[in-house]
């Protein structure tokens, strides 16, 4: 049994040229290389596989492959068609109605909502049966190594969560907004500082935190506020206001889907915008396929009402 560790690369690519100029000197010309190497080359292979493979042919003219280098001629060819595919430069274009692949995506419900519905709606009505999506809430202590590791693809949200080490695209700037329950006793006019500290709060936080970067915000300004209730997840803030006179500072953009269910007010103070972005590890970089999905984030962003 031939030991391939034996074996470079460039000598394959000889034997596979050689197998169908079944000519020395044509061989030779077509990897532009003497004579004389391409018969060295010739004899190093005859060594390796112990077979003559070309033997000069009855009328003279040109050689004809042995039995054993016929056997060879078609596996040699595919081998060294897909190392070739393996190795080019330029990644083969990803097409998501043949794509056998599942991209895992870490994000909070807030931002996957606010970005990757489009996405999800998209590859619904194109994707193939291959095609899969999975989402998992972020582990912060964990991410960086996940995403080393391959066992996350995208992570989207604020880009102040995004570890040092990946790279890392803008795609969303979105302001915040005051929400509370139609009919809330407090009625619909505009608010000011004090009618805002004066209300209840809830805040998102996934540590149990009642501290959220609104009471940093109003720290600046000397004030503060009561926040009763701190819920680990975005959605289960609306039903929470709907049935209650408590109120809830959130993403504009989260909002407009339940505008039905709540009023939503300009805060009393400047408050830095929500930036989205999405990151990815260093070595996904030129990955096709990942390409292609960060496209169709951006392209289901742009023109949205923020």
């Amino acid at each position: 049994m031939l030991d391939i560790r034996g074996v470079d690369l460039p000598l394959l690519v000889s034997l596979d040229v050689l197998l169908e100029e079944k000519h020395v000197t044509r061989a030779a010309a077509r990897l532009h290389l003497s004579q004389p190497a391409m018969s060295a080359q010739l004899a190093r292979l005859r060594s390796l596989f112990d077979d003559a493979l070309l033997v000069p042919a009855d009328s003279g003219r040109g050689m004809l492959a042995t039995p054993r280098a016929l056997q060879l001629q078609a596996p040699l060819r595919a081998a060294l068609a897909m190392l070739g595919q393996a190795v080019r430069r330029d990644a083969p274009p990803f097409d998501p109605r043949t794509a056998e692949r599942t991209f895992h995506i870490a994000g909070n419900d807030n931002a996957v909502l606010m970005l990757m519905l489009p996405v999800v709606q998209r590859v619904a009505a194109i994707g193939g049966p291959g095609l899969k999506l999975a989402f998992r809430t972020p582990e912060p202590a964990q991410l960086a190594g996940q995403m080393a590791r391959g066992e996350i693809d995208l992570l989207v949200g604020g880009s102040r969560f995004v570890p040092a080490t990946l790279h890392q695209s803008p795609v969303l700037l979105v302001e915040h907004r005051m929400a509370q329950r139609k009919g809330h006793p407090r009625g619909t006019g505009p608010l000011d500082l004090d009618s805002y500290c004066a209300l209840r709060h809830i805040v998102v936080s996934t540590n149990g935190s009642f501290h959220a970067f609104m009471d940093e915000m109003l720290a600046r300004e000397g004030r503060e506020r009561s926040v009763p209730i701190a819920v680990a997840q975005y959605n289960l803030v609306p039903p929470m206001l709907a049935a209650t006179h408590l109120v809830c500072t959130l993403p504009s953009r989260f909002l407009e889907r339940f505008e039905g269910q709540l009023d939503t007010f300009d805060l009393p103070l400047r408050v830095p915008a929500l930036d989205l972005s999405l990151a990815w590890h260093p070595r996904s970089e030129h990955d096709a396929g990942l390409r292609w999905l960060r496209e169709q984030v951006v392209a289901g962003s742009q023109g949205m009402p923020q």
